[in-house]
């Protein structure tokens, strides 16, 4: 898992039934799913500028959770970590809140959706391989259910070759979010890498801003698109990326990122609440498939309780049974 900072934080081996794991990676998705709804606000703010406030005012929340010396492993990390901590921010933070926004201008909102939905299937594929093992049976059919259960709740909408192609990159993004970080998680651990990928980010965002919206990508913010910043930065980047890498260090990159299906779920939850959509049959039927899909991938159906229940065939060592890398 990359090179080790000496005197860093060493997340725990990755297990396939860690509940606290479970619950911090659902709690994450799910905030990013209900604030979908607070994105609509934002429609008419610049976009760079708002990245930059949302990913700078996170992080100046995040230094003081560090405690005395927090920041010291960051002078430790080589050119290479450096260098990965920079296409973290590019390419799961800036890069994709840019994929999908340029993908809703052409494209209904379910296209990007239902692409960003398929991550679980690209990580476990994608993160057994990079870290020299097969895919795991259990885990890639969970991917594929929750894949099915995402596309269920959503849907399929209209699109031309640009929306498409920019929701092609929203996944990317989200891909790289899970698997670009995974070595930075020995060195630094959730909070720091979340704080210095917000850094990074907020600074990749402003740069982005002044080439292209001028003076104009820090305008000052009314009170509504103020109030969706706050809790953009707060609620979804500082509670949630802290609870999304601390649910990778303790379940693995795959079976995290099968807790994204959550997200389009939260959504289609939280869409009523604002009179943006409703909540049906399909949503509910695909919100059970979501369900099912994360319980059998993330290994959480134990021995059975009663006859006719199943289980994931256990294999012969377990000590290698584990996620990311």
């Amino acid at each position: 898992m990359g090179d080790r900072v000496p005197g860093s934080v060493v997340p725990m081996k990755p297990t396939r039934t860690d509940p606290r794991g479970a619950l911090l990676a659902a709690l994450a998705c799910v905030l990013v799913g209900g604030s979908f709804t607070v994105n609509s606000t934002l429609g008419d703010y610049p976009y760079a500028g708002g990245q930059a406030l949302r990913y700078g005012l996170a992080c100046l929340l995040l230094i003081p959770l560090l405690g005395r010396g927090g920041l010291a492993p960051l002078r430790r990390l080589t050119a290479r970590q450096w260098t990965r901590l920079a296409a973290l921010a590019a390419i799961g933070m800036v890069g994709f809140n840019f994929a999908v926004l340029a993908a809703e201008r052409t494209a209904e909102p379910a296209v990007p959706g239902v692409l960003v939905g398929c991550a679980p299937v690209l990580v476990a594929v994608l993160g057994p391989l990079t870290a020299g093992r097969r895919p795991g049976r259990a885990v890639l059919t969970g991917a594929l259910v929750v894949a099915a259960g995402a596309f269920v709740v959503q849907g399929w909408g209209r699109t031309d070759a640009a929306g498409l192609a920019y929701s092609v990159a929203a996944l990317a993004g989200e891909v790289g979010f899970a698997v670009v970080a995974v070595p930075l998680l020995r060195p630094l651990g959730p909070k720091l890498l979340s704080t210095a990928g917000c850094g990074v980010a907020a600074l990749e965002a402003l740069a982005v801003g002044l080439l292209y919206e001028g003076a104009d990508t820090l305008r000052m913010p009314d009170t509504g698109e103020a109030a969706a910043l706050v809790w953009q930065a707060v609620v979804v980047t500082v509670v949630g990326f802290v609870c999304w890498y601390a649910g990778i260090a303790r379940i693995g990159a795959e079976r995290a990122t099968l807790f994204s299906g959550l997200i389009p779920v939260a959504a289609a939850v939280t869409a009523p609440l604002v009179g943006s959509g409703t909540y049906g049959l399909s949503q509910a039927a695909g919100s059970l498939l979501v369900g099912f899909g994360v319980v059998l991938g993330a290994g959480l159906i134990r021995r059975p309780a009663m006859m006719g229940a199943w289980q994931p065939r256990q294999r012969s060592n377990p000590s290698k049974i584990t996620a990311g890398s």
